[in-house]
């Protein structure tokens, strides 16, 4: 592929790019005001161009702002969507369009292509929180308990341990084991809630998201005293006194799913605040109440930096071979494990 320079682009907001643009800013005027999109607007049409000279796909977590999940994404979900969808894409080039830890799952099934992440220092403070030598201590401590790690970690965590889960799938895959215990990382409080939905006793790590630990359950009592109607769901990232306040708990995709199927008329969503933006950009008939928290990793990726990597092909994401075998071994054997139906 040839090198394409910054400058060999027009990021003007023509008439025609208005004009080409108009069925994504149809999309996104719920949430994008009219003065914002002459700036969103050249950038959305360059890497929608871009990305199809370069036979690239964007993979979006739900937490990207809507400019990106709505107006360049090719394919949008949560963590284990994301990793389904990485398996089985034909483009030579995946853009991740979300934290560090994806991408490194992205290019673990897709070893032959190229994955860029717009920003390498696009992280997460659970990734951060453990690695593999912490995981080898506590197979010391713990001889013969299999290790359930959450895709918020590492290539290096995920080649140490058994099998990878997200937060839509971790009782499914806590359960696959067949065995009575689990060491369960890095997620202290979604280990906790897998503990409280299964027989099996879970062993966790005091890893936290730094973005869901900042609820409270006062926060969410605090709001229902202001709306009589209001539906709180939660992620189960959230402390646990968070999700006994809330009326549904799930994984970002479960969450989707639940407000898109009930359609209630008030609903607070309680984890990072650009999904809300995301799923009301097509429920017009549902009001999102939003405690914004933002994810400072997430908000590393942007329109520009978007195109400047389809650009350079930069920065590619890189894993050593025998690395990336056994913790690839771990994302396919999460992947292998069937979902249960949820109401």
């Amino acid at each position: 592929m040839d090198a394409i320079t910054p400058t060999a682009l027009r990021l003007e907001y023509t008439p025609e790019i208005a004009a080409a643009t108009a069925p994504v800013y149809e999309r996104l005027k719920r949430v994008i005001p009219a003065v914002e999109w002459p700036f969103h607007a050249p950038l959305v049409h360059a890497i929608n161009q871009l990305k199809r000279e370069r036979d690239a796909v964007i993979l979006a977590h739900n937490y990207q702002t809507p400019e990106i999940f709505h107006g360049v994404a090719d394919i949008v979900g949560d963590s284990l969507a994301l990793a389904r969808q990485a398996e089985t894409t034909d483009a030579k080039v995946i853009v991740l369009a979300g934290v560090h830890f994806m991408a490194e799952t992205a290019k673990l099934m897709n070893p032959d292509k190229i994955v860029l992440i717009p920003d390498t220092a696009a992280g997460c403070s659970l990734a951060e929180s453990i690695t593999a030598a912490d995981v080898r201590l506590l197979r010391q401590t713990y001889p013969g308990v299999p290790v359930v790690a959450y895709v918020n970690t590492s290539a290096e965590v995920k080649a140490e341990v058994d099998i990878c889960c997200t937060s839509g799938n971790a009782v499914e895959v806590v359960e696959s084991l067949g065995a009575p215990r689990v060491i369960m990382l890095p997620d202290e409080y979604l280990a906790k809630h897998v503990a409280s939905q299964t027989s099996v006793e879970v062993i966790a790590w005091k890893g936290h998201c730094e973005v869901h630990e900042r609820f409270t359950g006062d926060q969410i009592r605090e709001f229902r005293s202001r709306f009589d109607d209001l539906v709180v769901i939660a992620h189960p990232e959230c402390p646990p006194d968070v999700l006994e306040a809330a009326d549904f708990v799930g994984s970002t995709a479960h969450m989707i799913q639940m407000v898109e199927k009930r359609r209630p008329p008030r609903v607070l969503m309680v984890t990072e605040c650009s999904m809300s933006d995301n799923i009301a950009a097509s429920l017009s008939d549902v009001e999102f109440v939003r405690p914004c928290n933002l994810c400072p990793h997430m908000k590393r990726i942007t329109l520009s930096n978007i195109l400047e990597s389809l650009q350079t092909l930069e920065p590619r994401v890189e894993i050593p071979a025998d690395l990336a075998g056994r913790a690839r071994r771990s994302v396919e054997r999460m992947l292998a494990v069937q979902p249960k139906p949820r109401a």
